[in-house]
């Protein structure tokens, strides 16, 4: 793939990082209202995915099928390999997003509910924009104390959920869910960090893709380990989790945040958690502990303030 292809392809030009300011309008927030909304959705497909799959299985064929989604639409576009300096980071993507956390939370919902891992991981936004704080202090900007503040009132409301859901003692779902927040609020800091320099659909393009010798790897021990019981609920959730939640609500996502600015998409995704509860009640039918909504709402308003601090 020449760089002088990725320049004239259609589907490049349109991924190009603008120079002048971003247009906002209706067509960018109805695209990054898109995202959040295909990103909600991800725990409920994945335990429909786990109705047929193991745990390892699903995450592997997760990834298999969505690096090889990905391979073709960056063959298609004619987009050329990322520089050696952007590797490490994107190793980085790869190793937290497309690994880490689609298997940390897979084995989690196996024996967690879909409401509570949504709000657990409702702290995912404060876990990101921490550990991004943490890597701007070397470039010497120190976050406020209201942003501190916010984020860890943010991450007692869910300290004290997790508890009280466990009776005081958190299982090794809540330790799974703890390990991916920190995977991914990783994962995605280094992307939002290289997305500075590469089209984000690119930037979780190649993560997907470096990571098909692992999932491939994984597929092909796992599926004759687990048994498979393939019914439409379980192909549906592993399709939907490979081709949305692991690349085209990427897509989606990171053109809405080009047209509207990081600002205004990131207010909507304060929703994402609350949108998650309620799929897990009408398409999963689970009860809705009564300190969920309480807490996500909790985690939405640290999250805001910390929005607010940080500009």
């Amino acid at each position: 793939m020449r760089a002088q292809d990725s320049a004239t392809h259609p589907l490049a030009v349109a991924a190009r990082p603008a120079t002048a300011p971003a247009p906002t309008g209706a067509p960018g927030t109805v695209l990054a209202a898109l995202g959040v909304l295909s990103f909600s959705f991800s725990f409920p497909a994945t335990a429909w995915a786990l109705t047929g799959f193991g745990p390892w299985t699903a995450t592997g064929l997760r990834g298999l099928l969505a690096g090889l989604l990905a391979a073709l639409c960056l063959t298609a576009a004619r987009v050329p390999l990322p520089e050696r300096r952007h590797w490490p980071g994107l190793l980085v993507v790869s190793a937290g997003c497309v690994l880490g956390f689609p298997l940390l939370t897979t084995l989690a919902l196996r024996t967690s509910s879909t409401a509570h891992s949504a709000v657990v991981i409702g702290l995912l936004p404060l876990a990101t924009a921490a550990v991004a704080a943490l890597r701007s202090r070397r470039d010497g900007r120190r976050p406020s104390r209201l942003f501190w503040g916010a984020a860890l009132a943010g991450a007692v409301a869910v300290l004290g959920f997790t508890l009280l859901q466990s009776h005081g003692r958190p299982g090794p779902a809540d330790l799974c869910l703890g390990a991916a927040l920190l995977v991914c609020a990783a994962g995605y800091a280094e992307g939002g960090r290289i997305s500075r320099e590469l089209p984000g659909w690119q930037v979780i393009g190649w993560a997907v893709v470096a990571a098909l010798p692992v999932t491939a790897l994984t597929t092909a021990l796992a599926l004759p380990a687990e048994p498979v019981h393939l019914g439409a609920k379980a192909a549906a959730g592993l399709l939907y989790t490979a081709a949305v939640s692991q690349f085209g609500g990427f897509v989606v996502w990171y053109r809405g945040m080009a047209l509207i600015g990081v600002p205004r998409a990131s207010q909507l995704q304060l929703a994402q958690p609350l949108v998650t509860l309620v799929w897990s009640v009408l398409l999963l039918g689970e009860d809705l502990p009564a300190a969920a909504p309480v807490t996500a709402v909790v985690v939405l308003l640290c999250i805001a303030f910390t929005q607010r601090a940080r500009a």
